[in-house]
């Protein structure tokens, strides 16, 4: 049986090689699902010769011959020292930490670096999005979105750019909320630099992460990259004010091919950041006129989650809840149970529990069965 110490030395190669991959110029996500796919793990990659790295799809002959000179490469052992001196977490796809959400899309990163905390109940989390060069009433939408949004007990996720995402930061953050800003270059490299000072505050309410090292440049093909993660994050996204050509729609139309919900802010029809929203909602997209248009939208949870409180939830809508409301959907519980059960179990009025399990129908968490039963949806 190994020892403890050797057990640690195992852990830490297995994550120096994922560290190390992920620092291979070239290799992104969807390269990385096929290596992996062909070699199993991180080490089996940098073991392979040229020619079997060449049979796999989108690997020319310079990243084949690259590859195997970097299996002792000692950069992965600086990132990981610089991770461990700045208090960065590297969060592995498959871990325990890594955000659930996100590893239900078709190219979800391979690990993350993350200042901060991610937790259980980042799974409660809407994307609120848009213009860099957003209008006064933009920022005030999305300020108000994001504040909104925290208070109802969803976490925010942004890019921490310009304009509408650090409105939606700073309303989730004013709300006392949570936030996850998710970055297109390293989360110890701040971009746009003078969002220094809202990236330590969003560390110290949620979380900065990105999949790029931590000191990693932007640039311009890191933001689409970035976007997939931001809708990944989240059950749904919202885009405030967007012209045509806008990056938002792009996290709009990653969201809808993730299954996620996407909605829109209309704005005034002569704005050039309104016609982004008005095309999304054109074709389907949920308008949003306040934030309630967002809440009513979440059905059943791809898993139970859990909310800052500790309480599980199978529903976004569960959120909403009061103290009535939340004491007879407990006692519905897993099965179908009768209304006589439920009186049987809870301190309340007849006519209380049935105008509740109304409420709690039309929010459908419940739905009627015959027989008088009431069943969990």
């Amino acid at each position: 049986m190994p020892s403890a110490p050797d057990e640690a030395r195992a852990a830490f190669e297995h994550l120096r090689d994922h560290v190390r991959l992920a620092c291979v110029p070239g290799i992104g996500a969807r390269l990385r699902k096929l290596l992996l796919e062909r070699f199993d793990t991180p080490a089996g990659v940098f073991a392979a010769c040229p020619d079997e790295l060449r049979a796999v799809g989108r690997i020319g002959p310079k990243l084949s011959k690259l590859i195997p000179t970097l299996a002792t490469d000692p950069t992965a052992d600086d990132v990981i020292a610089l991770c461990v001196k700045h208090a960065v977490e590297i969060v592995l796809e498959g871990s325990a930490g890594y955000p659930p959400l996100l590893s239900r899309i078709d190219d979800p990163p391979g690990l993350l670096f993350v200042r901060g905390a991610i937790l259980p109940c980042d799974a409660l989390a809407v994307a609120v999005v848009g213009a860099r060069h957003a209008t006064p009433y933009g920022l005030r939408i999305a300020e108000q979105l994001g504040g909104s949004l925290a208070r109802a007990g969803y976490t925010v996720v942004s890019g921490l750019a310009r304009g509408i995402d650090a409105a939606a930061h700073r309303g989730a953050i004013a709300a006392g909320g949570r936030t996850v800003g998710v970055l297109g270059s390293g989360v110890l490299n701040v971009y746009p630099p003078e969002h220094e000072e809202l990236a330590a505050e969003v560390v110290r309410h949620g979380a900065l992460i990105s999949e790029a090292p931590p000191l990693s440049e932007p640039f311009g093909g890191a933001f689409p990259q970035r976007n997939r993660i931001v809708s990944g994050m989240s059950l749904g996204t919202i885009v405030v004010q967007a012209s045509e050509r806008s990056g938002a729609l792009i996290t709009a139309r990653l969201a809808g091919e993730q299954g996620r919900e996407v909605f829109a802010v209309p704005g005034p029809i002569d704005c050039r950041m309104s016609r982004g929203c008005h095309a999304l909602i054109r074709d389907g997209a949920k308008l949003v006129q306040g934030v309630d248009d967002v809440l009513e939208e979440f059905g059943p949870l791809f898993e139970t989650a859990t909310t800052p409180e500790g309480t599980p939830v199978e529903s976004a809508a569960e959120l909403q809840l009061g103290s009535v409301e939340r004491s007879v959907l407990d006692c519905v519980g897993r099965g179908s149970v009768t209304v006589d059960d439920i009186l049987e179990t809870v301190s309340l009025a007849p006519s209380q529990v049935l105008s509740t399990l109304s409420v709690l129908e039309m929010r459908r968490l419940v739905r009627r069965l015959p027989g008088n039963r009431i069943e969990r949806m």
